[in-house]
């Protein structure tokens, strides 16, 4: 009969050697394993004498069990072993102190938003918000935007298909409100719109609020009074508003609008390019063309529209030079807004 001492003494150095589990499945490899030491023992069964095969079989499965028996208890130990040491490394110390985390804030796009719409919804403004995605009547023909207008062209507008875009303003709200209600109506809409532009206070994306106002009796005063309001609101309670003539094709008349420079009191500065005034948006009294593309009377009823940029807006009031900062996510330069 064999002498199986030498391969014993070999296994138990070895299996002293173990000192993790991955060390451990090695072992079990090496020695336990399909290909294993045991396993290769069987295979010199071949050469054994038929009458002493029965014995050298048992002599052969007496290691293998004995091994085994030896590798469960140093499972267990390893086992108990780690334990201890995930425990050591999970201990929580309840008399630390807890880690403080910084509030939150909003976005500076965000809190203007908020803070325009809280003013005109203390003038009686409700709040709608429109799709996106326009069609090109809502978009543009109920509008009274003609068919060769430039602002159609591709280099303008984000075109989806012959008839779907992006919107490029938010006032197809106008059209989808008087489609929805009947005067008298005072509503604003705010949203992203699209336009093809770049550079220091221009986007391809960017926020507007449009705010639309319909009745009996309704004139440019009218505008310029609840702008008179919302100026003061927001930037300065000397705050002026002054209206200049313009075009829009939804509009008639149409006024661009500035309001009093808030930085230098109207004596002329940087910020105001030295006139004392600074542009802060459009408006004009509704086309008639418009009313009556929604069913409104304009012998009965007549409106008011004005289009303000958020981003416009929060430039003016943070000091902001670039359009770019309010979409980089930088977290230094957004920590410095609180509501």
């Amino acid at each position: 009969m064999k002498d199986f001492s030498e391969i014993k003494e070999q296994l138990q150095q070895a299996l002293g050697a173990v000192s993790d589990s991955g060390s451990l499945s090695e072992f079990w490899q090496k020695y336990l394993g399909k290909t294993g030491v045991i396993s290769g023992l069987m295979k010199e069964m071949k050469s054994v004498p038929p009458e002493e095969k029965p014995l050298f079989g048992k002599a052969v499965n007496d290691v293998r069990v004995w091994a085994q028996e030896l590798y469960q208890e140093k499972l267990a130990e390893i086992k108990e072993k780690e334990l201890e040491q995930r425990y050591e490394r999970e201990t929580l110390d309840v008399t630390m102190p807890a880690l403080r985390r910084a509030p939150g804030n909003l976005h500076p796009i965000t809190l203007i938003k908020q803070e325009m719409i809280d003013v005109f919804a203390g003038m009686g403004f409700e709040v709608y918000e429109g799709p996106e995605i326009e069609d090109d009547d809502h978009n543009f023909t109920r509008l009274n935007v003609l068919k060769d207008h430039p602002s159609r062209d591709m280099q303008d507008t984000f075109w989806l298909t012959d008839e779907l875009l992006l919107r490029t303003h938010t006032s197809p709200g106008q059209i989808r409100t008087m489609d929805r209600e009947k005067p008298p109506i005072k509503v604003l809409v705010p949203g992203k719109v699209f336009r093809s532009d770049s550079d220091a206070t221009h986007s391809p994306m960017f926020s507007q609020m449009e705010g639309l106002v319909v009745d009996k009796g309704i004139t440019l005063c009218d505008l310029q009074g609840m702008l008179d309001k919302f100026v003061k609101a927001i930037f300065s309670d000397s705050a002026k508003t002054r209206l200049r003539p313009s075009y829009f094709p939804f509009t008639e008349p149409s006024v661009e609008v500035d309001v009093s420079c808030f930085e230098c009191g109207g004596k002329g500065c940087p910020l105001c390019k030295g006139t004392g005034w600074i542009e802060v948006l459009g408006g004009g009294v509704v086309n008639n063309k418009v009313l009556e593309n929604c069913g409104v009377d304009p012998e009965e009823y007549s409106g008011i529209a004005f289009g303000i940029g958020i981003e416009r807006i929060a430039m003016l009031k943070y000091g902001i030079g670039h359009m770019g900062m309010l979409f980089e996510n930088n977290i230094d330069f957004l920590k410095q807004f609180k509501a």
